[in-house]
């Protein structure tokens, strides 16, 4: 190519996504193309899609028309979850030229020729068993914090998730090309780590390409705590089986892992979390709480919940309700449920109409406003470290502390990307907290 190409990317859904969508850019920068805005004009329009929520798929056909309104002769190309489930529908979708599963997204650049468009979408994706090898993959530039991939797939059968048949089975990167990713992103002058996968406390399984490995999710966080030059490392989401006492007691007493754990719940019903075919009851859930809670005090903990699954009564939902409610979390994510082709909760029986799933999540988001309030609230007074991003959001700098309570100061663009030893002081009317500065740190 003589003339530099450009490309954009739209990422839909998870840190996972943005940790790949990085790589990928990352990969086609070293074949010539310049990253650009997804709000400028390009020669090529990349979008990784999501299959998680009903509305990462009306998303999908949004991002395509405002690609096409900034440039109608540009090379749309989706990759990603839902490439991998519906790759037809989506190569049906005007506009889009190309569409890559989940073995071919990290091909991107030799499928790409001369960028013209397509009459109809070329489809490249595989039988889901073929996404056995394990590419990893770190998002830089686009954040304070770099999402570090470390472990694909899900071996799981939960009756409700097609991320199994979007991404394959379990599988994690070996634990020297973790550390070397880690060095890489520490030597960017990122603060903090976020470690991300699909399942990550089933990290070490499949390092050799088979079930066989070295290494477990323990031996990870220990050998990152190790990385010079990282000042924060973050667990994100981790199945509360796969917690174990031992990994809380190294956070608690590690000078890198913050005190934020995301443990998914899904149900506080033990009759509804055996119908999703969890692996665990709700008594080891209250039992990773209480844990986490006894060695630090000050953690916070967020939680996934589904509402309205099949089989739902009003009775377990009042069940999970009241089990959040009495538990010493900080937030929660809530998702209403919706139905997935080729997943075993599609066919159940007890479908809960749309109007009672909406009710109970919105009962459930406000149990999260109260929930994190009352967080916030306990930690006013106390001294806590935070770490700045870098926009300027209406005269004011945001961050998070290492517990996760978001703060607020005056903007001020010398405290972008710095970490600062701060005191919570009151909390403002956008749910935020101020500040009273004690010293900078980094």
């Amino acid at each position: 190519m003589s003339e530099r190409k450009k490309v954009a990317f739209y990422t839909l859904g998870c840190k996972l996504n943005f940790s790949e969508t990085s790589t990928i850019a990352r990969n086609l920068q070293d074949e010539g193309f310049d990253r650009v805005d997804f709000e400028e004009v390009a020669d090529m329009y990349v979008i990784n899609t999501c299959s998680v929520t009903e509305n990462a798929d009306k998303q999908f056909k949004q991002v395509v028309r405002k690609a096409m309104k900034l440039n109608d002769k540009a090379f749309v190309a989706a990759v990603g979850c839902y490439a991998q489930l519906k790759p037809e529908e989506l190569a049906n979708v005007d506009g889009v030229d190309l569409v890559l599963g989940a073995t071919e997204k990290f091909k991107l650049a030799d499928y790409v020729n001369d960028l013209s468009k397509n009459d109809f979408g070329e489809v490249h994706s595989c039988e889901i068993a073929e996404a056995d090898f394990y590419v990893g993959s770190y998002s830089i530039g686009d954040r304070t914090r770099a999402f570090l991939k470390v472990q694909d797939g899900c071996d799981y059968k939960c009756t409700y998730c097609t991320i199994p048949l979007a991404r394959g089975i379990s599988r994690s990167d070996a634990l020297e090309n973790v550390l070397q990713n880690a060095k890489e992103i520490s030597e960017q002058n990122i603060k903090e780590i976020v470690l991300t996968g699909v399942n990550i406390g089933d990290y070490g399984k499949g390092e050799f390409g088979n079930k066989k490995h070295e290494h477990t999710f323990l031996d990870l966080v220990q050998a990152l705590d190790e990385v010079e030059g990282i000042e924060r490392l973050r667990i994100s989401s981790i199945e509360p089986n796969l917690l174990k006492n031992e990994t809380i007691d190294f956070v608690s007493k590690s000078q890198t892992f913050v005190p934020h754990f995301h443990i998914p719940l899904q149900s506080g019903s033990n009759a509804i979390l055996k119908l999703m075919k969890r692996r665990y009851l709700r008594e080891v859930y209250t039992d990773r709480v209480t844990q986490i809670k006894e060695v630090m005090p000050h953690a916070c903990i967020g939680v996934d919940v589904i509402v309205g699954f099949p089989g739902e009564t009003e009775e377990h939902f009042l069940e999970t309700y009241h089990f959040l409610n009495e538990m010493d979390i900080s937030y929660l994510h809530v998702f209403t449920y919706s139905e997935r082709d080729n997943t075993e909760a599609a066919e159940m029986e007890g479908v809960v109409p749309a109007n009672v799933r909406a009710k109970r999540s919105k009962m459930l988001r406000g149990l999260s406003v109260k929930k994190r309030r009352a967080f916030y609230e306990s930690q006013l007074g106390t001294e806590r470290t935070v770490l700045f991003e870098t926009e300027n959001k209406e005269g004011y700098i945001h961050g998070f502390t290492e517990n996760y309570v978001k703060v607020k100061a005056p903007w001020n663009p010398e405290l972008a990307n710095t970490l600062h030893k701060i005191q919570l002081t009151h909390i403002d009317e956008d749910g935020s907290v101020r500040v009273q500065f004690v010293e900078a740190l980094a």
